[in-house]
């Protein structure tokens, strides 16, 4: 049996008209589910009986076990119980223009990124659409209040799961779901060309994150071993060709990772390779793990890195750090309680 928050409102409409009703009553469920957050079809009250009892004989409305949660002044951490059993997490952080949350879109991931705790314990599967959705509202549950910002950059890569993802996104975008502007939704990837040439059209205006790590091949293959298949060259390119459909600025994620990829001259390399396109860096402070050998660099190389992006005029920011009191690097509290 399917599960309610997997349909898109597209999806919905088809459904409704296959049953001989009128597609307007998907407008009228989504209202239900997102806006009154019923936890039971016999809640509705606007549409007939009979097509309630058909939803309930189709449809369930089943939601995320929350294990653990971890607070912190800014930022809390959610562990969530799947229905096979399967654990993800959330970050849900404050920032002084919203509330953002950081949601993970497969059990585990295939990248093997050697500094991350999330490809450490490898993919198990794909997360259904649903299951990213139920981290959200779930999550404004916990806190009492709406989120404003949605970034695909937990546990997963999220172009390795491409439908589920794009159909999470269609239905927290629309004005009767979650209604979270296209602009506020952020989609990382660490650089699968093929999805993102499939991004380019894409008909939302989600911003565009590639986790880059590394200004050259020689060390990028070392440290992220999807750059075997797909190298910074064809990753730009492909780039190239988003920003020419989308007109949309691109960001890169670079983590700060201790005598790795924070010299002087990997920020001059980083430069010279983003030099004449339309993007920002965000430096990323390391998150440590017990697991991982990798360290945070030192304040003074990354300011140091900071300012040599910035002579070069180049937007640049140094993300603020969230979550040093708790497990905040994505998949440690999975990898803790896979790992009892």
């Amino acid at each position: 049996m399917k599960n309610i928050y997997d349909m898109t409102i597209e999806q919905l409409e088809d459904y409704f008209l296959g049953i001989g009703e009128k597609k307007f009553k998907a407008l009228q469920l989504y209202s239900w589910l997102y806006e009154k957050r019923i936890n039971s079809f016999d809640e509705i009250t606007d549409i007939k009986k009979v097509v309630v009892d058909k939803l309930k004989e189709d449809f369930t409305l089943d939601k995320l076990k929350v294990l653990k949660v971890e607070r912190d002044e800014l930022v809390n951490k959610y562990l969530f119980e799947l229905h096979d059993g399967a654990l993800v997490e959330s970050v849900l952080m404050r920032h002084d223009y919203g509330t953002s949350i950081c949601v993970s879109s497969q059990v585990g991931c295939n990248m093997g990124c050697k500094f991350c705790e999330s490809g450490r314990l490898k993919k198990v599967r794909d997360l259904q659409a649903y299951e990213i959705v139920l981290q959200l509202l779930e999550v404004e549950k916990d806190i009492k209040e709406r989120i404003t910002h949605v970034v695909i950059m937990g546990i997963g890569e999220p172009f390795d799961n491409y439908l589920n993802v794009t159909n999470f996104i269609k239905i927290i975008n629309h004005p009767k779901g979650l209604s979270i502007g296209s602009r506020h939704i952020t989609v990382s990837t660490s650089g699968i060309v093929p999805k993102i040439l499939e991004f380019a059209d894409f008909p939302y205006q989600v911003n565009l994150a590639v986790s880059l790590h590394a200004p050259n091949d020689k060390l990028r293959d070392e440290i992220m071993p999807i750059n075997k298949a797909y190298k910074i060259k064809d990753i730009m390119d492909a780039l190239k060709i988003y920003y020419k459909k989308t007109n949309r600025r691109i960001t890169f994620e670079y983590i700060m990772l201790d005598g790795i990829n924070d010299k002087e001259e990997n920020a001059q390399e980083l430069c010279r390779l983003l030099k004449g396109l339309n993007c920002y860096v965000n430096l990323i402070p390391y998150n440590e793990t017990n697991n991982i050998q990798y360290k945070r660099s030192k304040n003074d190389n990354i300011l140091k890195f900071y300012d040599i992006i910035k002579k070069n005029n180049i937007g640049v920011t140094i993300r603020r750090e969230f979550g040093s009191n708790i497990s905040a690097a994505c998949g440690q509290l999975r990898s803790k309680r896979e790992e009892l």
